[in-house]
């Protein structure tokens, strides 16, 4: 099978223990390459590598050369679009047509960045004659980006495109189920003009060279996007380290639709939110609110559209591939036998085609009704492509079902009454709230993170460029 290697100070390597970790394709279950299984010692080397970079040709470098290198790298991603997409469908499962908008994305963040780059601005302040004080926007220094497996190029670009063009040198560790498409586009980055420990990326699991990257006392600031769980055990290591992180940490997102809504409009987004790379997004609108008026007729109408749903392999294109490995697709059942268990109840599902390979995860969509907004699979992020229908009667009922769970990412109003949309998107607890519309996450331009337990910080735009620098005060006494 092939070897792919870590990329630290600009070289390839195996671990240094000399461990290994299989690649499965989601789609048949069937290994096709392997992973170093990096350990402490290789997460040490590269944060030595990055911290070097940063004392050295990649921190010399102005933002304007710095904005160059990243467009560099999204022209060459561009290129290079149709083979990493290949890649990241078949190291995802997720169907290539949603690959190849991932990839897009990826180019579309390092351009973005490095348009960017040299218009991150300080200020200065008055303060007293005979005095300038200027607040300078610096880079932290060395970072840490721990991403997840549901969409390893998009997150990928998103943190660390931020990051480089704010001046730091990286230390990423992908998850173990999803690193390749991360590996290739850090070695199209040294062809870029990249200098070399810039950007060091170190496979392995969590529970070891994740573990090891969060509490490096090399590390200036480190980026989180995973579940809560993982996300709190990130803060507490990086914390004995007085490093400060961004946490992104998923969602149990609402979508509320109001009796005026246009349902020709709502409900192909209300499907695709939640069927869109299988349910595995942490902005997966997980969650319908329906009002009592028209419940049964959405129902209905859901209904028509999850039966008409197919799953297979990512690689047929297909409107949902498989969970990402055989431990999600049993969390997902699990919480759905409890859910019907306790009395939910289905109104419809999609299927799996019939030549689909028997090894794969496959889940397919579910539509169900009937669950207590107090159960576990109302509450809790499933990461699976199962929506819960909610019926609910006037404002007040609504906002209290769409803010009554731990976490706050993202939202959506469907109505045509301009005053309740404005009511509700200041009530509803979410990082972005979407009127008439839903975007899994938003754009590459709109500031992204979470409320509550769906974590802090934000990424994306010019805040997530913000969020990669500090501030050193300046104070000039000249008389």
């Amino acid at each position: 099978m092939p070897e792919h290697l870590n990329l630290v100070d600009g070289r390839a390597c195996p671990a240094a223990e000399g461990h290994t970790i299989e690649v499965v394709d989601p789609s048949d279950g069937q290994p096709f390459a392997t992973l170093p299984r990096s350990g402490a010692a290789d997460v040490d080397a590269a944060v030595r590598a990055a911290r070097a970079a940063f004392d050295g040709a990649w921190g010399r470098l102005t933002a304007t050369e710095r904005g160059r290198v990243l467009a560099r790298l999204s022209a060459l991603i561009t290129q290079q679009a149709e083979s990493l997409a290949q890649l990241e469908c078949r190291d995802t499962g997720k169907p290539i047509q949603q690959a190849r908008v991932d990839i897009a994305a990826c180019a579309r963040y390092f351009e973005y960045y490095a348009g960017a780059a040299d218009k991150l601005h300080g200020e200065t302040i008055p303060y007293a004659a005979g005095s300038t004080v200027m607040a300078l926007r610096v880079p932290f220094g060395v970072t840490g980006h721990i991403i997840p497996w549901n969409y390893p190029a998009q997150i990928f670009g998103r943190s660390v495109g931020g990051a480089l063009a704010a001046g730091n040198a990286c230390v990423v560790k992908p998850a173990e189920d999803a690193c390749l498409t991360p590996l290739a586009v850090a070695s199209l980055a040294l062809d870029a003009g990249l200098p070399p420990g810039a950007l060091n990326i170190v496979c392995g699991l969590g529970v070891e060279a994740g573990a090891a990257l969060a509490a490096h006392p090399g590390l200036n600031h480190i980026s989180f996007t995973g579940s809560a769980a993982t996300g709190t055990a990130v803060a507490q290591a990086a914390a004995v380290n007085h490093v400060p992180v961004t946490l992104e940490l998923g969602g149990k997102s609402p979508q509320l639709l109001f009796a005026d809504a246009d349902l020709d409009e709502a409900l192909p987004v209300v499907v695709n939110a939640i069927v869109q790379n299988a349910g595995q997004t942490c902005t997966a609108g997980s969650r319908v609110l329906v009002e009592r008026a028209i419940h049964d007729a959405v129902l209905e109408r859901l209904a028509q559209r999850f039966a008409a749903l197919r799953v297979g392999p990512g690689t047929r294109g297909l409107d949902c591939g498989p969970l990402i490995n055989r431990r999600q697709l049993d969390r997902v059942t699990g919480l759905v036998d409890a859910a019907q268990a306790d009395g939910a109840r289905a109104v419809a599902r999609a299927a799996v085609v019939d030549d689909a390979p028997a090894g794969g995860f496959y889940f397919a969509p579910l539509l169900l009704d009937g669950v207590a907004p107090s159960h576990p699979l109302a509450q809790r992020e499933i990461f699976g492509p199962v929506l819960a229908a909610f019926a609910f009667d006037g404002e007040d009922e609504a906002v209290a079902l769409a803010n009554g769970t731990p976490y706050g990412l993202t939202a959506a109003v469907w109505t045509r009454d301009g005053s309740r949309a404005l009511r509700l998107a200041h009530r509803l607890v979410a990082g972005q709230v979407f009127v008439n519309n839903y975007g899994a996450g938003g754009g590459i331009e709109l500031p992204f993170g979470g409320m509550k337990h769906s974590g802090y910080g934000r990424e994306k735009a010019f805040e997530g460029l913000r969020g990669f620098t500090t501030v050193k005060t300046v104070a000039i006494r000249h008389g």
